[in-house]
Order: structure tokens, then sequence, then C-alpha cells
């Protein structure tokens, strides 16, 4: 990438400062708020905040809400993206106010990671009881992966989130990521692991994945996990999702097939007793989208007593025009 003249003076004059050159060090390392900033460089707020804005006005660094709180990241897909990858490779990390700062930044990450362990230990009982009940997760992730093939792609959105599993399992897959979930308990979780996993490609935001904020086309890949059983309307959030995709893009999405356990509406929120292959492709054919494989994972041994697996993988055609106008009116039930 290339600049003119002006554009790479300012850029440089938004990243030639000491508070926001380190702001920018400590940003690469993940997303990070104000709150955390101003704790590991000892700051004022205001101080902080002033800098963030100028590196994001400069196209630097970006700011998403999360309820109250606000978070930020590197830009991963701005045009600066590249110089802001070539300063930090020329920092030296043995800097002793850099080695400082990434001490200070290890015990906020060790603060968020004791956060999102309690919250996991105070539900995992009620998880692996549902993990019992169907095929083991190993098996399924190895099936996605090897409909995803070994191809790569620019941009991943994996909605539903929770831990953030899809994320750490993908991410050789992909140059960046966005993961969204209603739960800022999960989120929490999700942060904490991608943490320890170290990946800084990915970011994981709240949201309400039936409305969005972002833009249309904008994902070669979009992945629903284990979350259309808890929806009253999944078609709606399909719909989302296509809506998202880009021309040529696929749909991964991983679920039950139907089952007869009623007690799961009742005991673990579910909406939907699994879905079968018709009412899926039926979905999936009206908002445009092309039912590439579909892979049904059953649990061992009497499968009547356990719960079947059902992975889909669907296309968006290259020639999105009109398949972005079915999904309009499909969401709104024209």
């Amino acid at each position: 990438m290339q600049f003119g003249l002006e554009a790479l003076v300012d850029l440089l004059k938004a990243a030639g400062e000491p508070t926001r050159l380190r702001l920018l060090v400590l940003l690469s390392a993940g997303d990070l708020t104000v709150t955390d900033l101003t704790e590991i460089l000892g700051q004022s707020q205001p101080r902080i905040s002033r800098h963030l804005k100028l590196l994001t006005e400069a196209g630097l660094v970006e700011r998403y809400q999360e309820g109250a709180w606000a978070y930020f990241r590197l830009r991963q897909d701005a045009e600066a993206a590249a110089l802001t990858q070539g300063l930090l490779t020329a920092v030296l990390r043995s800097d002793p106010v850099l080695m400082r700062d990434a001490e200070r930044l290890a015990s906020v990450k060790r603060a968020r990671a004791e956060k999102a362990q309690a919250y996991f230990s105070r539900n995992a009982a009620e998880w692996d009881e549902l993990r019992r009940l169907h095929v083991n997760d190993t098996e399924v992730e190895a099936a996605l992966l090897a409909l995803l093939g070994q191809d790569k792609v620019e941009a991943l959105l994996d909605l539903g989130t929770g831990t953030g599993r899809i994320l750490q399992l993908l991410a050789g897959h992909y140059r960046r990521a966005i993961g969204i979930d209603a739960s800022r308990d999960m989120l929490s979780v999700a942060r904490a692991n991608m943490d320890k996993a170290g990946i800084v490609s990915a970011s994981v935001r709240h949201g309400d994945i039936l409305n969005l904020p972002l833009d249309s086309g904008e994902f070669d890949l979009v992945t629903i996990h284990q979350v259309l059983h808890f929806l009253e309307h999944p078609e709606l959030a399909l719909a989302e999702a296509a809506r998202l995709l880009k021309a040529g893009g696929r749909l991964a999405i991983i679920d039950l097939a139907p089952h007869d356990l009623e007690y799961l509406r009742h005991e673990h929120a579910h909406v939907r007793l699994g879905f079968s292959r018709a009412i899926m492709g039926d979905w999936l054919t009206k908002l445009g989208l092309t039912v590439e494989k579909i892979v049904d994972l059953r649990p061992d041994g009497d499968g009547s007593k356990g719960l079947t697996v059902t992975i889909w993988l669907a296309g968006k055609a290259a020639d999105a025009g009109e398949v972005s106008r079915v999904q309009t009116l499909f969401k709104t039930g024209s």
C-alpha cells in the first residue's frame, strides 16, 4: 500500500507520539477498553481517550460499543493497516517502557480470565449435560474443517459465538474475524479464550444476530454453531447471515437434527427441537443460497436416545443482485 505525501505524513503524525505508539503496541495484542488502557499506562482517562480519538480518526484504530463499554482494536481492513503492522514490526519489544506495559497488560488479561472462568464454572454442569447427549465435539469440528477445506478467507463472521470456539478452530482460515453474541458473560469467556490462544485477528462483540449493524456483503464465510434451535424465528437469522455474505461466499450451519427430547424446551431454553433437511433447505433456497453439502453426525449407541448433529454448507451465487432483493423480502415477510 502506498500513500500520497500529505496522507502519509498525517498517518505518521498520528502514530509518532510515545503514548499513541504504546497504545498501538498494546492493541496489537487484542481488544481493550479505555479503562484497561488507563490502568496499564497509568494516565488519566481523558488523556487516553484523546489519544484514541486521534488514532481512530487517522484510521489506525477502530472503536465499537458493547453496552456501557467502548472497546478499541487495531483496524484490520483499512488502507493504513499495513503501515501499522510495519511500524509494529520495527518496535523493539525489549524496550523497558514497553516491557512494563506488557507486564501490566498480562495482569489485566489474568483478571479477565479469572472472571470468565468463574462464569464458566457456574454453568459448566449444564453444558456438560448437553454435550453428553450428542456426538463428540471433536468429531463435529473435524467434519466442519473437512467441509470447509484448506482455502483461506479474508473475513469470517461467527453468529452466536459463545465461548469463541469457532473463532479458535478456524483461526488459520481467516485474515480477520468477528464473533457476535447476545451474552456479555459469554463474551468475557470468549475474550479470555482468545487471549489464551494468542488470537489477535478476531474480535467479539455484543449484538443481536437478527439485526446487525454490519454492511451487506462484507464476509466470505458466516458460521452459525448450535444457535438456531434457541430462536423463535431462526429463518430471520439465516436471512441476516445471507445478507452479510459476499457474492460467492459460504454459510456453514451446525445444529441439531429433529428429535423428541421435549424437556430441552423447559430446562435448557430450546425453542426448536432440531431442523430437518427439508425445512433448512427450503429456507436457504428462498434466500438465494445453494445447499452444497449436508453431513449428519450421529451419537454412539442408540441414536434414539441421543441427538444427531447436522452440518449444512451453502453458497451464495456470484451474481447476487437479485439474491439481495429476495433476502429483504424474506426478512420483511413480503
